[in-house]
């Protein structure tokens, strides 16, 4: 009977659910939730049924239960119905322990926190039920999407015993995003927040980006660049981040905002923001107990302090625990947290650029409040291609450190090159602090709590824009999707990550999922190569970061230019950072530092960051380190060629729009890694006067003709 009415209702539902495999643009990124083939339908249909039971009166359990609605309608080809019972015919519940349905079962949801579901096949009254729940509504939002994702991926839900929950509680992305809706590194359009229409219109854009950073469990949103401005404390700013926060409180995403430092002369009139002026302090308290006033759920702020030219305590000769615990205090009542960005370095400070943060922050441990995380980069320099964990981490070991990766690929190709960033992410926080011990990876220090009840947390800077497919390019969405993940749980496998983007994103068809996932696996290694390869960085052309421009020797401060980065004479190339130069080895662990610091040893992929190597030295290959070079720059190249052709063997799996754009884009990262590994090879040659080993073609044009190139206008610029 009830394969009949299903029949029945399919009849009509199917024209009532559009056909999302026409022209797809990638707007609905991972939550597609397509039309399933005939033996899952009808697998998935006889655990589903046609009803789900909820009790809605609550936003969040309203979230959850449309989701639900939404996606197995589509995917099932008729209307789920919700119901307020257990029908005869089993189905879906949904809810917390307080449940009436849920209530008799005993479930282990105490281990679950506040944030964790449970996935579990139960039997009610002799009706076969799957159980959707946790210990609030957003516990079980995060549960109907895992649910859901299990469905796309074509993963059983027959026998379901499954329990989850995140390992940090602050799972954040840092919108770069300016009031004038320019986006500061940001390669995929205008901002999304469209504040000259807020608080009277609320775009249903925003409905559907709270969708899907609850479906990968992020839970909150810094609305603002992290170089600040002021004029988003002001009254009226207020009532626009209020409609925001209103739109995303259902799906459990608190805003929060950047704090311009000198906010109180700005646009309070004062003469001064020394943090331990009383004045400024009660500016500050002021001014956050209005900002609650408004949104009484409010998250907190992220500072970028004596940064880059931005204000400070250091301005006024106190600490980074001074500035951060003046607003850690006004915050406490509120339950409200402070962000305080380790990434600090200043032009008069002489000191190895890879030292600073390091060396203002790690005789502040313990100085901190308790709702203070210092949020640091994972690697000591900038969001490079590659980078040594940042020593800060384990060295720290009674303040909260919360990590800050970028999605937005400010120095890996912008939206065009196709670099899926998890496994540099997951390489990080593998790394072995040996802080205390051998063991404590970086997953493991931000996992940690340094106090019981500390907050601990990870950051990822944004890089959706108002661009239909969000991210600038297709394969850039994976990027968003990997970091809620590994926000989630710090220990995840940055292969399994792919696997099930490329699923959810493309479709289910192993023949597709394989060479799509091949091609993100090497995608990051083949830009370290004909960018920065054997641990070259910062070579990018300044300001813009786009392009090479590894000769680039004349701007003001000296950590802006290339050539202070890989120190290339006559001799060799690479930064010494063992003793005999800035001794940046020495703020790791000893276990590290001798690791590192032996150039036998050095992995080769880490070798120039701290060594400064003769053009001759030689490599585990063979060949010589200047040979090495080259065949590392060709090999970034070839990896490029490689992925094209696998993308042109997808042509018939893949709908014609996405694929076209894809196949234009890894067309430009083809011709543009060419352009980095000529205008490179060019300049290195010049310096180290070697010939190029043999097979491996002269640059195309003399290394002036690269000088040359002149991209002033590239997006994303400050």
């Amino acid at each position: 009977m009830r394969r009949i009415l299903l029949a029945i209702l399919s009849v009509f539902w199917i024209f009532a659910v559009p056909n999302q495999a026409c022209a797809e643009t990638g707007y609905d990124l991972w939550l597609r939730y397509q039309p399933l083939d005939s033996g899952a339908k009808e697998r998935v249909g006889q655990v589903v049924g046609g009803y789900f039971t909820a009790q809605t009166h609550r936003p969040t359990m309203e979230a959850a239960a449309r989701e639900l609605r939404t996606g197995l309608s589509a995917m099932l080809g008729y209307q789920i119905v919700q119901r307020h019972t257990v029908q005869a015919d089993g189905g879906i519940v949904l809810g917390t322990g307080e449940s009436p349905h849920i209530a008799p079962l005993g479930l282990p949801l105490a281990s679950l926190g506040r944030e964790g579901y449970l996935l579990r096949s139960v039997v009610i009254e002799g009706k076969q039920v799957t159980i959707i729940a946790g210990n609030t509504d957003v516990g079980v939002l995060y549960g109907v999407f895992a649910f859901l994702k299990r469905i796309q991926l074509g993963q059983p839900i027959d026998k379901l015993d499954i329990i989850d929950k995140p390992k940090l509680q602050l799972r954040v992305l840092n919108h770069w995003d300016n009031l004038d809706r320019h986006v500061e590194r940001g390669y995929s359009g205008w901002s999304i927040w469209d504040w000259q229409k807020l608080p009277g219109y609320k775009d249903p854009r925003y409905t559907d980006y709270a969708r899907a950073n609850a479906s990968i469990g992020i839970n909150g949103v810094v609305l603002t660049n992290v170089n600040a401005n002021a004029e988003v404390l002001k009254p009226e700013w207020l009532q626009k981040v209020k409609a925001l926060a209103e739109v995303f409180r259902p799906y459990g995403i608190k805003v929060y905002l950047t704090a311009r430092f000198s906010a109180p002369i700005e646009i309070g009139g004062m003469k001064t923001a020394d943090p331990l002026d009383p004045g400024v302090a009660a500016w500050w308290k002021a001014k956050i107990d209005e900002i609650y006033g408004v949104i009484p759920d409010f998250g907190g702020f992220l500072v970028k302090a004596n940064s880059e030219g931005q204000p400070g305590p250091n301005d006024y000769h106190r600490s980074h625990a001074d500035g951060a615990n003046m607003f850690a205090d006004a915050l406490k009542a509120h339950g409200g947290v402070v962000m305080w960005r380790a990434f600090v370095y200043a032009a008069e400070n002489p000191e190895d650029r890879h030292k600073q943060a390091y060396t203002d922050f790690k005789p502040l441990d313990g100085k901190f409040r308790d709702n203070v995380l210092v949020q640091v980069k994972n690697g000591a320099i900038d969001f490079q291609p590659r980078e040594p964990f940042h020593p800060l981490f384990g060295a720290m070991p009674r303040t909260p450190l919360m990590m800050e990766f970028q999605i937005t690929k400010e120095y890996l190709g912008f939206a065009t090159h196709l670099a899926y960033l998890g496994p540099m992410w997951e390489e990080v926080l593998e790394a072995d602090t040996f802080r205390p011990a051998k063991g404590s990876t970086v997953a493991k220090v931000i996992e940690t709590p340094v106090a019981p009840g500390a907050v601990t947390g990870m950051a990822g800077v944004a890089n959706v824009g108002n661009d239909l497919n969000w991210s600038g390019s297709q394969f850039d969405q994976a990027n968003w999707y990997a970091f809620g993940r590994f926000a989630w749980d710090p220990d995840a496998s940055a292969h399994a990550i792919a696997r099930d983007w490329a699923g959810l994103t493309w479709g289910n068809d192993p023949a597709l999922v394989d060479p799509i996932v091949a091609m993100m696996m090497g995608s990051r290694e083949a830009v370290v190569d004909y960018m920065t390869p054997l641990g070259l960085t910062h070579l990018m052309a300044t300001g813009h970061h786009y392009g090479p421009g590894p000769w680039v020797a004349d701007l003001a401060r000296p950590e802006w230019n290339p050539v202070y980065y890989h120190k290339a004479d006559a001799n060799g190339i690479g930064f010494d950072r063992t003793k005999t130069g800035s001794d940046a080895l020495s703020q790791y662990a000893p276990e590290v530092a001798r690791l590192w610091g032996d150039p036998k040893k050095v992995p080769e992929n880490l070798l120039l960051w701290f060594h400064h190597v003769p053009w001759d030295r030689k490599m585990q290959s063979g060949r010589t380190l200047w040979d090495e070079l080259v065949v590392r720059y060709d090999a970034g190249v070839e990896a490029v060629a490689a992925m094209q052709a696998r993308w042109d063997g997808l042509k018939d799996k893949v709908d014609a729009r996405r694929w076209s754009e894809v196949r234009d884009f890894l067309a430009i990262q083809h011709e543009e890694a060419k352009w980095w590994r000529d205008a490179s090879i060019a300049y290195f040659q010049s310096i180290s006067k070697r010939p190029l080993p043999v097979g491996h073609a002269a640059p195309p044009h003399d290394l002036e003709h690269y000088k040359a190139i002149n991209n002033r206008y590239a997006p994303g610029n400050g």
